[in-house]
């Protein structure tokens, strides 16, 4: 089966699959992408598509046909590269997509598990897909420390490098780097605390980061407490 097949059986299942309702929901949370790209295919459904074609011959020249037009197509292929099993062909895969991607549901769903295998060479790409002009390469090298470095490999100085990266007021690059603290909050409380006391963030990602960490079961009350206290104004 050649790349063109793939999209032809690709549609097929869409079109079997499409929900009307659920595209006017994702089209209202991923709002970057036009909904006429939509059709309203949901995730485990993409997932199991994603399985699907990692075994059809034609695989590698589909994946290198980017950007794909159908979001759902995005998705599938962001399933797809989570899912190799060689290190370096999965970093190839990533380096290629990214540019293409243009929404955070397309991002966060990039979770190549690979990565784990090779902690300080991936610590290392995080921090260089963090240094990226474009938005949600910047998000997924967030993403990816916050995946990998924060209950294992933890250098504090990685809490430091996500404070310090500064983008304006990029909603989706400052929403990771808010998620990124809360989750520091979980597992190196103390460290992300002085972060926070230390005002390290933009007044918006701090307050973030506050509530997403007072929202999370995994938090403790007494942190709790403390962090009700940070808050800033502004």
């Amino acid at each position: 089966m050649d790349a063109s097949r793939i999209d032809q059986w690709l549609e097929s299942r869409y079109a079997q699959l499409a929900d009307e309702r659920y595209r006017e929901f994702n089209a209202r949370i991923v709002a970057t992408v036009d909904p006429e790209r939509m059709l309203g295919v949901r995730t485990p459904d993409l997932r199991r598509m994603a399985r699907e074609v990692a075994r059809m011959s034609g695989i590698e020249v589909w994946l290198d046909e980017l950007p794909h037009m159908r979001f759902e197509s995005m998705q599938v292929h962001a399933f797809v590269v989570g899912a190799l099993k060689d290190y370096d062909e999965c970093v190839c895969r990533i380096n290629r997509f990214l540019p293409h991607v243009d929404n955070w549901a397309t991002c966060d769903q990039l979770s190549p598990k690979v990565l784990a295998k090779r902690p300080k060479q991936t610590t290392a790409l995080a921090l260089g897909w963090m240094e990226s002009p474009h938005t949600y390469t910047c998000r997924f090298g967030i993403e990816t420390l916050m995946r990998n470095n924060l209950r294992h490999h933890f250098d504090a100085e990685l809490l430091n490098a996500v404070a310090l990266v500064d983008r304006g007021d990029d909603y989706y690059v400052n929403m990771m780097r808010a998620w990124f603290v809360a989750e520091a909050l979980v597992w190196q409380p103390a460290k992300a605390l002085d972060l926070l006391k230390n005002n390290s963030l933009d007044c918006w990602t701090h307050n973030k980061a506050i509530q997403k960490a007072i929202e999370s079961r995994r938090v403790s009350d007494g942190l709790k407490d403390n962090l009700r206290a940070l808050r800033r104004k502004g």
